[in-house]
């Protein structure tokens, strides 16, 4: 049973965050992107420091053609996030019935052909055994928007990556 100190993250673009660990920092922003023809929504959790501000976790909800299968999506993140493709650092994990793949910090599964979720946190303050609940713990919305371009609602902060 999750920590009763533990938050809800709420719904990014058609995805329920449901689990975002007690540790993670308390500011909070939303940004949308569009990176190499695919969609990027992002929610990152930040924490103050004595030099400005540190990202703990970010969640990343990618809608793109190009994304129809794991390996599509894992070499579209190793661009997106600049590290080399041919990383051996993640292992296949299931989200529900969906094929991911997680390492220390990170983990991704496709969601549906075209559709994939990534999470990422800082490796120096959280680790896999946080990682994992948190991934899992991300479902798809009952009524969520189809595209972040169907929401009524926009983004707290629209920034370009």
């Amino acid at each position: 049973m999750p920590d009763p100190a533990d938050r809800d993250g709420g719904e990014l673009d058609g995805f329920r965050i449901s689990f975002v660990p007690v540790s993670v920092g308390e500011l909070v922003s939303d940004f949308v992107s569009e990176w190499e023809d695919v969609t990027v929504s992002t929610r990152v959790w930040e924490r103050q420091v004595e030099d400005g501000h540190r990202v703990d976790l970010r969640v990343h909800v990618l809608r793109g053609d190009r994304l129809g299968s794991l390996a599509e999506l894992r070499d579209f993140l190793a661009e997106y996030h600049e590290r080399d493709p041919a990383d051996r650092a993640f292992t296949e994990f299931q989200h529900g019935e969906d094929p991911g793949l997680i390492g220390a910090a990170e983990a991704f599964w496709l969601a549906a052909p075209g559709v994939a979720v990534d999470v990422l946190l800082d490796p120096e303050r959280l680790n896999v055994d946080t990682l994992r609940p948190t991934a899992l713990g991300i479902t798809a919305a009952a009524a969520g928007p189809a595209s972040p371009s169907d929401s009524d609602d926009p983004p707290a902060q629209t920034k370009d990556t």
